[in-house]
């Protein structure tokens, strides 16, 4: 499935993805703080619902496949990491944003907007990155998880979440540049 869109902005210090999503503001809300939902699309752990709270991550990917879809071995060390970074805005379901690496690789903000017919305008921002590595790192990775809700929502299965990854991967290359 191809979810690119020409709102897709990558550059070396910042990635922003727009997407039309087939559920309210509400539930879009409930994929990105309710860890068994955001387990299934990004990465599980819990969330200290305020500004200045936690919100937990566990990298365990195998738990976004629905089908036989083993992790590249160069993941594979990741399996299991857990790791919290910092929320700071917590709105309702209106706007989440956090550090990214304490900080060190920028802030991602999700902001969900209304946009009828039971459907939210998510706009992903991630800034403060710190060049066209952490672009084409975290521009793949974005991409490809943003690809998984959509299918969550729609209620579909994400047969190969890997494979949806390194299509992502390599559009984020083109896009940033080798």
């Amino acid at each position: 499935m191809d979810t690119a869109t020409a709102t897709d902005v990558f550059t070396a210090h910042e990635l922003r993805f727009e997407r039309l999503l087939e559920a309210p503001p509400e539930t879009v809300w409930q994929y990105l703080t309710d860890p068994e939902l955001r387990t299934r699309w990004f990465m599980g752990g819990e969330v200290e619902p305020q500004v200045g709270g936690k919100i937990h991550m566990i990298f365990d990917h195998d738990k976004i496949s629905d089908g036989d879809a083993p992790m590249p071995e160069r993941y594979q060390k990741n399996r299991g990491k857990a790791w919290f970074e910092t929320i700071t805005a917590y709105d309702p379901p209106h706007r989440l944003a956090y550090s990214w690496d304490n900080g060190d690789a920028g802030e991602v903000t999700f902001i969900l907007e209304p946009a009828g017919e039971g459907r939210t305008h998510l706009t992903l921002v991630h800034s403060g990155l710190r060049g066209a590595q952490d672009a084409r790192n975290f521009g793949g990775g974005w991409h490809s998880h943003l690809t998984a809700l959509e299918l969550r929502l729609k209620g579909e299965r994400v047969e190969n979440f890997w494979a949806i990854h390194a299509a992502s991967e390599a559009k984020a290359a083109v896009a940033v540049g080798d």
